[in-house]
């Protein structure tokens, strides 16, 4: 079986910190290609992968800004289309865009729908549906509208991520992700705050003004900012707090820092939103919550989880080999149907 694989040029692949999808790209690539299976990844010049590697960028535009990010959007797009015929089967990771070349080529066509970034990009997922192969990774990020293959959930590699029986001492809590309205970090704070725990924010800064007005100002004794974190350094941050809060206030379609955290044995605490209840066993490796007060009262009960369970968790249903697995499943019952 020959792949393409066609990652996003936000950033790197894998992501230096920041990257998600990348990062899911990554992961799947990697473990394809332990499997013996011909992947080519199409990605940004300076990304480490097991596959073969083709590019049109040296860097990816979040990190170097001297080129028109449409331009290199669509001469990346179309160098995967204009050598199609050399796979048997194209995965597109980069949103709609690829879709429109999908019809001008006979190689198949799986599109990871890694979430909606508004209602105005479904025509375009809907003028593709009887062309391309979609794969939800939620089932409540799945939209009526759409016929899917399958949905998978993200999978990382557990090695990565060793497991902490014991987090640090202080009882610290930690918020991980983008400073922006949609993640809560404002929610997070003041939910730590009315714990009475510190708390360490990670992420990178992605609304400046949400950051100016709901994060800077409440900066000082037990509440760190650590900005963007990445490497091994992300799974000793992870692992070393007593929880992660996750005060969402969007449908997340998924959550790869929630699998991290409880990898390492983190429970996490989450507004009842988007996958979060296909995520997180209430009760079991986090809490299901609904507003600050509710959030306030499960870190109350932090003792009634075990860190184990969390990690086991993590290894039944969130692994990288079960991901690539079920990908792998996919693939060949698209091309056994083209036959």
């Amino acid at each position: 079986m020959r792949v393409a694989m066609l990652a996003p040029i936000a950033w790197r692949t894998p992501p230096r910190h920041y990257g998600p999808w990348e990062q899911v790209v990554a992961t799947l690539t990697d473990g394809l290609v332990q499997l013996g299976i011909d992947v080519t990844l199409y990605a940004t010049g300076d990304s480490g992968t097991r596959a073969k590697l083709r590019s049109v960028v040296a860097r990816g535009y979040e990190e170097d800004a001297s080129y028109n990010v449409k331009v290199f959007e669509a001469l990346h797009i179309a160098r995967v289309f204009e050598e199609a015929d050399q796979f048997d089967l194209i995965h597109n990771h980069f949103d709609f865009l690829p879709l429109m070349w999908s019809r001008l080529v006979t190689t198949p066509v799986v599109a990871t729908v890694h979430g909606f970034s508004s209602a105005g990009i479904l025509p375009a997922y809907r003028a593709y549906d009887d062309r391309v192969h979609y794969v939800a990774i939620s089932d409540a990020d799945r939209h009526p509208d759409l016929t899917y293959t399958a949905t998978i959930h993200h999978g990382i590699d557990l090695d990565a991520f060793a497991y902490r029986p014991d987090p640090d001492p202080d009882g610290h809590v930690l918020f991980f992700g983008r400073i922006h309205p949609d993640k809560g970090a404002g929610d997070a704070i003041e939910i730590a705050r009315a714990a009475e725990r510190p708390i360490v924010l990670a992420g990178i800064i992605q609304d400046q003004e949400y950051f100016e007005s709901e994060v800077r100002p409440r900066l000082g004794p037990g509440v760190t900012y650590v900005g963007p974190v990445g490497g091994s350094d992300r799974a000793l941050l992870l692992g070393s707090a007593a929880a992660v809060l996750h005060p969402i206030a969007f449908e997340e379609p998924f959550g790869l820092s929630v699998i991290e955290a409880m990898a390492c044995g983190t429970p996490v605490i989450a507004y009842r939103r988007g996958s979060m209840p296909e995520l997180i066993e209430d009760g079991v490796n986090g809490f299901l919550v609904v507003g600050l007060d509710e959030a306030v009262a499960a870190l109350g009960k932090l003792d009634e989880l075990e860190r184990k369970a969390c990690r086991v968790v993590a290894e039944n249903r969130f692994s990288s080999a079960r991901m690539v697995a079920a990908y792998v499943a996919v693939y060949d019952r698209i091309l056994r149907r083209e036959r």
